[in-house]
C-alpha cells in the first residue's frame, strides 16, 4: 500500500515521466515473463538486451500490424469492463495487470523466428 501511494504521488507530480517509465517497465516485465514462462529459457539463456529493447520500445512507441489487429480484439473489451464493472480506485491497477499480459504477448510476437 505504501508503494501504491508513492506511485500515485509521483504520478500526480510528474505524470508524463511516470507513465513513460511505467510503460517501459511493463514492457520489460512482459518480455521477462515471455522468456522465462513461455519460452522457458532459464536465467542462463535470458536475453537481457532483448528485455532492454522491449523496455525501450515501451518507453517510446509500439505499432506491429498483427499486434494492432490483436489489440482491437483485447483492449476494447478490457476498457468496457474497466469503465462499467471495475470501481474507479481499481481501474489503473486492472489495466496495468492486463498490460503485463499484453506486453508478454508483444514480446513473444516480436521475437518469433
Amino acid at each position: 500500500m505504501i508503494l501504491w501511494r508513492a506511485y500515485q504521488q509521483a504520478l500526480a507530480a510528474h505524470p508524463w515521466k511516470v507513465q513513460i517509465i511505467t510503460a517501459g517497465s511493463l514492457m520489460g516485465i512482459g518480455d521477462i515473463v515471455s522468456q522465462q514462462l513461455i519460452e522457458k529459457r532459464g536465467l542462463e539463456k535470458h536475453q537481457v538486451r532483448r528485455t532492454l529493447t522491449m523496455a525501450f520500445i515501451g518507453c517510446s512507441f509500439v505499432d506491429y500490424p498483427d499486434a494492432l489487429i490483436t489489440n482491437y480484439y483485447i483492449w476494447p473489451t478490457v476498457q468496457l469492463a474497466n469503465f462499467y464493472l471495475i470501481p474507479l480506485v481499481y481501474r489503473l491497477a486492472f489495466v496495468q495487470c492486463v498490460a503485463v499480459i499484453w506486453n508478454t504477448y508483444l514480446s513473444w510476437k516480436s521475437h518469433q523466428s
